[in-house]
């Protein structure tokens, strides 16, 4: 797997937390399609992202860190992140991890969609 890729996810989740919109979006395709795991759904493009993110962090307050990568068979990027949610009294709601899927073009994220974590 490329490093770059690995940089670059790595780069996106620090904006993220951050709550820095325009970097975490210098990461991705123009029209990207993002999953909306906090309202079910896909987004697409920098714009409804933006207004996703916006809207998601006046009503919680998540941070998620890439805790492990695989690269699949199909080319995609699996990254295990460990994710915390908390609402805006500082309450937890979610605490655990969660598998991002990511494909690229160009050097930047062409897709991201979520899967569930199995647990024994």
């Amino acid at each position: 797997m490329e490093i770059q890729l690995k940089d670059l996810i790595r780069k996106a989740y620090a904006s993220f937390n951050a709550r820095d919109i325009d970097n975490a979006l210098s990461t991705m395709q123009p029209n990207v399609q993002w999953s909306k795991a906090w309202e079910g759904g896909y987004i697409k493009g920098h714009n409804e992202i933006k207004e996703y993110w916006t809207r998601q962090w006046t009503e919680i307050n998540p941070t998620v860190e890439p805790v492990g990568f695989h690269e699949r068979e199909n080319g995609s990027l699996e990254v295990m992140v460990h994710q915390n949610v908390k609402d805006l009294q500082g309450n937890l709601m979610f605490d655990g991890n969660v598998k991002h899927v990511y494909n690229f073009d160009g050097g930047l994220i062409k897709t991201m969609d979520i899967e569930l974590v199995e647990s024994n």
